[in-house]
């Protein structure tokens, strides 16, 4: 794209939309600003005009989401064939398993949540579609990482905040490269622990018809439940057919 053609005040209105978040649920100016690195004057004319479309709400100090944003995300549930594809996989996934399942997209250094089977006993509490998991320490992420050629892989990671979310989450910017080769190599990926305490999780790659890998499909344990090689020896066999269920849909996404 030209430099004539991209709108920088729509870049930064989008900015501050997707600065919101379960975390950032009301947001001052500053916090947007800082957020999204504008200034507070720019932060304040996105704002503002997000207020005046419906998008945010405003009690004078705070903003935060208003219920019109649901119509841009059910736009895109509506007119992307992927989620309504994989809907009935992961539900017939997570019955079978007792466990809640995932399909996931790349957004940035993220796994986006575009699809979700949340078992009775669900592990974590407010994760559902649109959740966003940093793909350093998170199965989805690292199996989605792993779709990216080796140097694109090594500039991304080199771009990320590397946060310890837990004792065993690994921050070496290193170590996340070679567990994203690991994944590569093994057609699977693992999280024990990196993302949430006593969690384990395991992703594997969906394929579209052309070979394209087009998301992730993802199912978590407690640690409590089975060992990592008992979770992967049980669980693996039944992502993987779902994942090539789904991919004898997919033409494209």
């Amino acid at each position: 794209m030209s430099d004539k053609d991209f709108v920088t005040a729509l870049r930064k209105g989008l900015d501050t939309l997707t600065c919101f978040s379960r975390v950032h649920s009301r947001l001052t100016l500053s916090e947007v600003a800082r957020l999204t690195g504008c200034t507070p004057a720019s932060a304040r004319r996105s704002l503002r005009t997000l207020w005046h479309l419906g998008y945010l709400e405003c009690d004078g100090k705070h903003y935060w989401m208003n219920h019109k944003c649901l119509l841009v995300a059910n736009a895109y549930l509506a007119s992307r064939p992927l989620p309504s594809l994989a809907q009935p996989l992961l539900d017939g996934l997570s019955e079978r398993t007792r466990e809640s399942a995932s399909l996931a997209k790349l957004l940035d250094g993220e796994a986006l949540i575009i699809a979700r089977s949340t078992a009775r006993r669900s592990l974590s509490v407010g994760l559902g579609i649109g959740s966003r998991l940093p793909a350093y320490c998170s199965a989805l992420g690292r199996v989605l990482l792993a779709s990216l050629p080796r140097s694109e892989v090594r500039a991304r990671v080199r771009q990320m905040t590397l946060q310890a979310l837990t004792p065993r989450t690994v921050t070496d910017a290193s170590e996340v490269i070679a567990r994203v080769d690991e994944a590569r190599e093994r057609g699977f990926a693992t999280s024990d622990g990196e993302l949430e305490i006593g969690v384990r999780s395991m992703a594997v790659p969906v394929f579209n018809r052309a070979g394209a890998v087009v998301a992730g499909l993802s199912i978590a344990v407690r640690a409590d439940r089975m060992g990592l090689s008992e979770f992967i020896e049980g669980f693996l066999p039944m992502l993987g057919r779902a994942r090539d269920r789904l991919g004898e849909q997919i033409y494209q996404d």
